[in-house]
């Protein structure tokens, strides 16, 4: 029996289909969804969502953030931004995740502790970024 998944963002609806399994970038750590899954929200960090039909992944997005919610038939990720893994870019993460840094170093000198959790996630997302590029799929 399979699973429905749902990716959304707000600019669109990139994916709806059914898969055998959703793997999603939990903010606690990546989270595999199988049918009749215990229903749940969760946090999404920024990283990868995969598609599997059997044991092959057969599709990958990168999201930035959002949420998703589970049940036992469906998987729906409201994604704050979502594309195709294979649109993302190695060396504009890397400049990305450079920038990111720089700014929180610069934001934790100058005690800018308001902009800090801000600073933290953008470095995740481009670390995230680099680390899905540095490997071919």
């Amino acid at each position: 029996m399979p699973i429905s998944i749902e990716i959304v963002s707000p600019e669109k609806l990139l994916v709806s289909q059914s898969v055998d399994m959703v793997v999603i970038p939990g903010s606690e750590g990546d989270l595999g969804v199988l049918p009749e899954h215990s229903p749940m929200i969760t946090l999404l960090r920024g990283g990868e969502v995969i598609l599997y039909e059997g044991e092959r992944a057969t599709a990958r997005y990168f999201v930035t953030g959002g949420f998703a919610e589970i049940t036992g038939e469906r998987v729906t990720v409201l994604a704050d931004t979502a594309e195709p893994s294979s649109a993302l870019n190695h060396a504009a993460g890397e400049r990305q995740l450079q920038e990111a840094t720089k700014e929180l170093s610069d934001a934790e000198k100058a005690g800018q502790t308001d902009r800090l959790v801000a600073l933290m996630e953008k470095v995740q997302v481009a670390q995230a970024i680099v680390d899905v590029t540095a490997t071919a799929h």
